[in-house]
């Protein structure tokens, strides 16, 4: 099957050939499944002025609010698949994946293929929102895979190119078709930088949006976790909008992520999914589904909101479905087509290049099956990262859904360790995992920002990308493309497993010395 193919140049046992000579330390850093987990050997001289000239000149040239380039600092001058080779001669397993938006790695052959042939048809690149064959054939694709109950009704609009050009699109929608001006959204949200959807995120600070409370296990904001935490959270919902001295007038929407993403790998349960459709539905509240990052198959599903049948009444779309090029729309009910012309606009909404890799990657998820993958090895990696868990006392909970996984690392201290939960996993099913949670549960232990940018760095060390999230920054996360094989998933484990091992190891020993 094509999901485990690897590509041609990925030929070593974890899927990138002459990685990890030698560990940090001088051993042979070879993990469980015997897989070289060290770094590289020194690059050459040459290649290293190189890569030193161009970070030197990034650091001096480019904005103080560039952030990757901070905790990774890389120079990829090639990559395909999982892999990316950087200037100093280093190879990586990428599970950044371009926060998401790789939903079948780098430079998948058929994501190339549809962009040559567009460059090669000679049709133009820029075409502002007329129709054109690229368009037309985009659209189509992305009908067929919308949840039925939104795509025998649906209308879409494309809108710049970014997440978050959707999300202030799909405001602007709901505002003008209820009349109304406020927003529902949720603690932890992240729906964008722009100022519309930056008040709907989780840490704004000037805003017209009501924050609810979005249920977890872990650090649920009721102290009881489980399917106690999310009802309270529905609850509260409801008592919010009911009374009339609750300060939150009738709003024009509800946006929500059905796996918060930044707001720390957070699954929402499916039955309090089910309840905010039931909620906003009695009181006509547009209901607006955030899939930036968890769409086109990375949870397990086609689009998340399938995992607990929720059809939406609008849904923003953006990374995956642009084949790793800009492309972000707007899909919602027919009912609420009601702007007028150029109510909104942008003058690169029609981006060929990006609709036409857009449609190979939605196509090639689909015909293969992907989002079946991603739900059966997802489930593999929390169940083996939970093992990680009852070892070290350091992980605090582990999470996701899908290709979608967090890593809350903790300081030591009061609360449940790993091994008292034994191991911790907040899935979002049917809530199985949720059931098991103690209504009584212990007070969790303190975020440990640095020991999750610890162990960011120790991957990076063993040619291992990953990512940070969470309220603290504690969460390290994984986002590898859902055409990761077997083999390159083992490897990515062990190097986490390796990184989190040295971290715990060097923590326990400063707090020797601490004591001392």
């Amino acid at each position: 099957m094509a999901v485990t193919e690897t590509a041609p140049e990925e030929t070593t046992a974890d899927g990138i050939d002459g990685v990890a000579a030698s560990a940090p330390g001088g051993g042979t850093g070879v993990g469980r499944s015997g897989v070289a987990a060290g770094a590289l050997a020194g690059p050459p001289a040459g290649a290293r002025l190189t890569y030193e000239g161009i970070l030197k000149r990034q650091a001096a040239r480019e904005s103080a609010a560039r952030t990757y380039a901070r905790a990774l600092p890389i120079v990829p001058v090639r990559a395909r698949g999982l892999t990316i080779e950087g200037a100093d001669g280093r190879r990586y397993l990428d599970c950044l994946s371009g926060a998401g938006t790789l939903a079948l790695g780098h430079n998948h052959p058929v994501v190339l293929e549809a962009i040559r042939k567009v460059l090669d048809s000679g049709a133009p690149l820029h075409a502002l929102d007329l129709a054109t064959p690229v368009k037309d054939a985009f659209t189509t694709e992305l009908f067929r895979t919308l949840p039925p109950g939104l795509a025998d009704r649906a209308r879409v609009q494309f809108c710049g190119p970014a997440g978050t050009d959707a999300v202030e699109a799909a405001f602007k929608l709901v505002r003008t078709a209820t009349g109304r001006n406020g927003l529902l959204a949720f603690t932890g949200a992240y729906h964008g930088m722009t100022a519309g959807a930056f008040e709907a995120s989780g840490d704004a600070f000037d805003m017209r949006v009501a924050h609810l409370p979005f249920p977890q296990d872990y650090r649920c904001p009721f102290g009881v976790g489980g399917t106690r935490g999310a009802e309270l959270a529905a609850r509260w919902t409801e008592s919010v909008l009911d009374d009339p001295k609750s300060g939150v007038p009738l709003p024009a929407g509800m946006i929500l992520e059905p796996v918060q993403g930044e707001g720390g790998v957070l699954p929402a349960p499916d039955e309090w999914m089910r309840r905010m459709r039931l909620i906003t539905a009695a009181r006509s509240i547009p209901l607006i589904a955030d899939e930036v990052q968890t769409g086109v198959g990375r949870t397990g599903a086609f689009w998340a909101v399938e995992h607990s049948g929720v059809t939406p009444d609008v849904m923003v779309l953006s990374k995956a479905i642009g084949g790793s090029l800009p492309l972000a729309v707007v899909v919602y009910r027919d009912d609420l087509d009601v702007w007028e012309p150029g109510a909104h606009a942008g003058t690169f909404r029609g981006n060929q290049l990006a609709m036409a890799a857009g449609t190979a990657t939605l196509a090639y998820v689909r015909e293969n099956r992907l989002a079946e993958r991603a739900a059966t090895l997802g489930s593999r990696l929390l169940t083996q990262l939970s093992e990680l868990a009852r070892r070290f006392p350091v992980i605090g909970e582990v999470r996701g859904r899908g290709l979608m996984i967090g890593v809350e690392m903790v300081r030591e201290g009061e609360g449940r360790t790993g091994a008292e939960r034994g191991g911790d996993i907040q899935g979002a099913g049917d809530l199985t995992g949720r059931d098991k949670a103690p209504e009584h549960a212990r007070a969790p232990r303190p975020a440990a920002p640095e020991l999750a940018a610890a162990v960011q760095q120790e991957c990076l060390r063993r040619g291992l990308i990953v990512e940070l999230g969470g309220r603290h920054a504690s969460v390290v996360r994984l986002l590898p493309p859902l055409t990761i094989s077997d083999e390159q998933a083992a490897a990515v484990l062990d190097r986490l497993s390796d990184a989190v091992e040295t971290v715990a190891r060097n923590h326990a020993h400063g707090e020797q010395q601490h004591q001392r």
